[in-house]
């Protein structure tokens, strides 16, 4: 386990997956991170690569050939290398090798740095093609927060979901595990956005972001613990397990989605599917601000 710790805020990071496991208070020894409780869901916040949610038939197809690609893909399975490290940040990397090449034939290089600035911890990925050939991917952080923080007496549904610029966003709606982009539903955030096990009956809620800048607060008015995410991305979805009455809630930023309910298999028109040039970057990221 790696450790990244400043005057306010101790990280926990696990090169299994690079995946955050704790993000705790100092002074107050407050824990904001979900646990991994397996009753619930036995993870923290994996890193989603080279897909975001579900393939229909956990299949898909490139140049003819089918390919098998469970849930949100591999990378949070495996091992990342230690690429750079200092007291108060990591970068972690995980390259293609031959056992990524069996489900999915491509070369890349994943690279996730945490840095941690005061009350803050900044993500940021890039995703390198080193290749001659285009590569299509996606890709989605899942960070899990504990709901309620700090105060024992708090309950789920005092929690609130508080989304800036305030307004009305389109929503993805998902039919099973697959997204229905031809059918957005509009959501109305001028207002905060109260909690409920009931909120995800259907899955998460998915937000079209239009890559514009947007702040998402999960918070409540009977304490001042809480957390603020930070991104510019096209998706971000907000999950807790249902009908599982589960004490917490994600936070997920997307670069991609799950297979649309009309999806033809094809890897390469894969909806929400990003197309990195040959020997090109992609460069993404996200901060949460722990209160």
């Amino acid at each position: 386990m790696l450790t990244l710790s400043n005057t306010y805020l101790t990280v926990l990071i696990n090169p299994q997956g690079a995946e955050i496991t704790s993000v705790k208070d100092n002074a107050s020894h407050l824990e904001y991170m979900w646990q991994a409780n397996p009753v619930y869901w036995g993870r923290h916040a994996p890193i989603l690569f080279p897909i975001v949610g579900r393939l229909q038939d956990n299949q898909y197809r490139v140049n003819g050939q089918t390919y098998h690609l469970t849930q949100h893909g591999f990378a949070r399975d495996n091992e990342f290398r230690l690429w750079s490290r200092t007291p108060t940040s990591v970068t972690l990397r995980y390259a293609s090798d031959d056992q990524s090449r069996e489900k999915y034939p491509f070369d890349f290089a994943l690279t996730v740095k945490y840095e941690l600035v005061d009350h803050q911890l900044r993500v940021n990925f890039t995703v390198d093609n080193p290749s001659d050939a285009e590569l299509p991917f996606s890709l989605g952080a899942h960070p899990g927060f504990n709901v309620p923080l700090g105060d024992i007496f708090n309950q789920f549904t005092d929690y609130q979901v508080t989304v800036a610029p305030k307004k009305i966003y389109q929503r993805v709606p998902l039919v099973g595990p697959y997204s229905d982009t031809g059918h957005p539903v509009p959501l109305d955030l001028t207002q905060p956005l109260p909690l409920d096990h009931e909120l995800f009956a259907h899955d998460a809620q998915v937000l079209s972001l239009d890559n514009h800048e947007t702040t998402v607060m999960l918070g409540t008015a009977r304490d001042e613990h809480g957390v603020a995410l930070t991104v510019k991305a096209p998706y971000l979805g907000i999950w807790s397990p249902y009908p599982k009455q589960a004490p917490f809630v994600c936070l997920e930023p997307w670069w991609g989605l799950a297979d649309d309910v009309n999806a033809t298999g094809d890897l390469t028109t894969k909806v929400a599917i990003n197309h990195l040039p040959a020997h090109q970057q992609f460069a993404a990221g996200y901060q949460v601000t722990y209160f």
